[in-house]
């Protein structure tokens, strides 16, 4: 087989709160953490890769702030899966020789300006959606519970199911002294919180925070000749679900299609994953995305994530060992990139030694971008550590 790129480097920035930072300068700030961890600089990098959290015109005033000087660039926003399918669109270029070292960066400050939830939208003539469902009182977090809810009715799915999904989360925390939320929770904790939106209760939201993260891709040249653990991109899938005109069914996300298109790429089934690093803006984000990567049967994902089975060192599929968005980090309000950084970690074994997954050759990293309850989008790699 053919070796295709390499994600040579990975950086999370540590803070939760930038009240003295602007955007662009945590760019910059996990731009040069990516670099070093690499042990490039920013005159190796010719390709550059951001989306909407990005300030001013995106590529164009990041590459101009950065002082890069690239031959290729892509501003793809599909929300916070963005950065998931940045890593495929680096992997492409390289292999159609439109760049050599690709630099990917995300950065937010909600925490710090106050942005908690997102804003109740408001009619927009130019949005053709606008008109059909703003009157409704749209919101990201309904938009999901509708979906929990859905689930839940379909198949049985119950709070105490969806619960155990952060309590994974949190035992994986504990060990990250970066994460917001450190503290272990049990599944009445999580189930005794607020409501927030029926059926999702407070624990079953993501954390709110600033920060951001990057990540160098390159072709297998220079990954080879760097002093850094080899992470193969070995499959990539995208994929959009749209509402189909009012034929909707929630049971399914366009996970279904990007996993199924990752997996045939990288020539392994679901079987053969190690560790999961699965989006989790809230915990029904995470139930539905490993029934439609088949790691359970549709409507079996409440079964598969009880009693600890996504807990490391105990379940069946380690996931989110960083604590994830629901209890580490969520920076912009777009966690796709945090989940390809801890996939890289858990690749390379350098991950917490308390969470490593020693087995971790063959890892996952998926996300979804935009509202699961309506159009969306999802982004799915498979890596390997060679």
């Amino acid at each position: 087989m053919q070796e295709g790129a390499f994600i040579v480097g990975a950086f999370e920035h540590p803070t939760r709160r930038a009240p003295d930072k602007t955007i662009a300068q945590l760019h910059a700030e996990v731009a040069a953490g990516a670099l070093a961890d690499a042990g490039l600089s920013l005159a190796d990098v010719d390709g550059y890769f951001c989306a909407g959290d990005a300030p001013g015109m995106g590529p164009l005033t990041m590459a101009d702030y950065l002082g890069v000087r690239v031959r290729h660039y892509d501003s793809t926003d599909v929300g916070g899966c963005s950065y998931i399918a940045h890593v495929a669109h680096a992997a492409q270029a390289i292999a159609a020789g439109k760049c050599n070292v690709a630099l990917i960066t995300l950065a937010g400050r909600p925490r710090s300006e106050g942005l908690t939830t997102m804003p109740m939208r408001t009619p927009d003539e130019r949005n053709p959606d606008s008109t059909w469902e703003i009157h409704f009182g749209v919101q990201t977090v309904n938009m999901y519970a509708m979906v929990a809810m859905r689930h839940m009715y379909e198949f049985g799915t119950t709070p105490e199911q969806l619960a155990w999904i952060k309590v994974a989360a949190s035992h994986h925390a504990q060990h990250n002294p970066d994460a917001m939320l450190r503290d272990v929770v049990s599944v009445e904790d999580v189930v005794n919180s607020p409501m927030v939106a029926d059926p999702l209760h407070r624990l079953d939201c993501c954390v709110v925070s600033d920060g951001g993260g990057a990540l160098i891709v390159t072709r297998p040249e220079i990954a080879h000749s760097l002093k850094r653990p080899l992470v193969a991109v070995r499959g990539c899938g995208e994929s959009m679900k749209g509402t189909f005109g009012g034929d909707v069914d929630l049971t399914w996300s366009a996970a279904r299609v990007s996993g199924a298109a990752a997996f045939a790429e990288a020539g392994v089934v679901p079987g053969d994953i190690k560790y999961a690093s699965v989006y989790d803006s809230f915990t029904i984000t995470v139930l539905m995305q490993l029934e439609d990567l088949g790691f359970c049967a549709k409507g079996a994902g409440g079964r598969f994530v009880s009693d600890g089975s996504l807990i490391s060192g105990i379940g069946r599929l380690p996931f989110n060992t960083d604590g994830g968005g629901l209890c580490s980090n969520h920076p912009a309000n777009r966690g796709g990139i945090t989940k390809v950084i801890e996939a890289v970690r858990q690749a390379r074994g350098e991950a917490h030694p308390a969470v490593q997954v020693k087995t971790a050759d063959l890892v996952i990293a998926s996300g979804i971008g935009g509202h699961l309850g309506a159009r969306h989008a999802a982004a799915t790699l498979i890596l390997e550590r060679h």
